[in-house]
């Protein structure tokens, strides 16, 4: 990334490019980034391209003012902390199904960063409601953190995996692995018939400085905090459901910052052959 593309990203997050990279501008610009890049899974059902590179990540968030999955907002976080001098890798991780075993390889992109001090830490604004700023990497203690109670945990063949308030959420490889290996894994998620990114429409953002969300799925708007507003049930959620493709695309714009033409919906994957 260039000075230019560097600075149009800092300000998409509402950040000041950092003195130095250290672990507090690290931490500062992790919660930064889910507060105002929302994990949104639009490009899939709208027949949109994914490229997996730096240039194309970064201008989708500063350019066209979007969010996306976790290839691409870790891809293009990553590639931002590399600009601002932080050493950077890209991990291979497989997430934990419902019946305790992993994906597919290359499920998920984390990131391992360390800082001007040597500090190291896992990084990941990719995976919806999760961790609101970095964990340590070589602790094996719990971490308490705005999204939950977390913990690393070693697994069979030396992957290690991240256990969120006593569930196991994803596993992975500490081999550093390079942005375009990730492709086969954003193909699938693409494609395949059996990926939850093809069967389903998110958009969601943090919200309240890490006390709220709001999520859209499909057309039903979920909100906790302060957006749920006076709407709000006994556990402070609100849900509501949007009629018209104008009230759709205005929650888009509004809750999201998300300029579309046209309403995303669920498209049938691709017939194999």
């Amino acid at each position: 990334m260039d000075t230019t593309s560097t600075d149009a990203y800092l300000r998409r997050l509402g950040a000041d490019r950092p003195a130095r990279p250290d672990a507090d501008a690290l931490r500062d610009l992790h919660l930064r980034h889910l507060l105002a890049v929302p994990f949104e899974n639009l490009s899939v059902h709208l027949g949109e391209e994914i490229p997996l590179d730096g240039k194309s990540l970064t201008e989708k968030i500063t350019a066209r003012h979007r969010g996306g999955f976790c290839y691409e907002l870790n891809g293009a976080f990553g590639t931002l902390l590399a600009a601002l001098g932080y050493r950077v890798d890209f991990l291979q991780a497989r997430v934990m199904g419902p019946d305790g075993l992993p994906g597919v390889p290359y499920d998920h992109m984390a990131l391992r960063v360390e800082d001007a001090d040597g500090g190291r830490w896992l990084a990941d604004v990719g995976f919806g409601a999760y961790i609101h700023r970095p964990l340590a990497y070589d602790a094996r203690g719990e971490q308490r953190d705005g999204g939950g109670v977390f913990r690393f945990e070693a697994a069979d063949g030396g992957d290690l995996v991240v256990v969120q308030d006593g569930v196991a959420q994803y596993l992975w490889e500490e081999r550093p692995r390079e942005l375009a290996d990730f492709r086969a894994g954003s193909w699938w998620h693409r494609t395949s018939p059996d990926s939850h990114f093809r069967r389903s429409l998110v958009c969601s953002l943090l919200t309240d400085g890490g006390a709220g969300r709001v999520t859209f799925s499909g057309r039903t708007l979920k909100a906790t905090g302060a957006a749920a507003g006076e709407g709000a049930d006994a556990d402070g959620t609100r849900l509501c459901e949007l009629g018209s493709d104008a009230e759709v695309l205005e929650a888009y714009r509004t809750l999201f910052g998300v300029e579309l033409t046209a309403v995303p919906e669920v498209a049938p994957a691709p017939v194999a052959g």
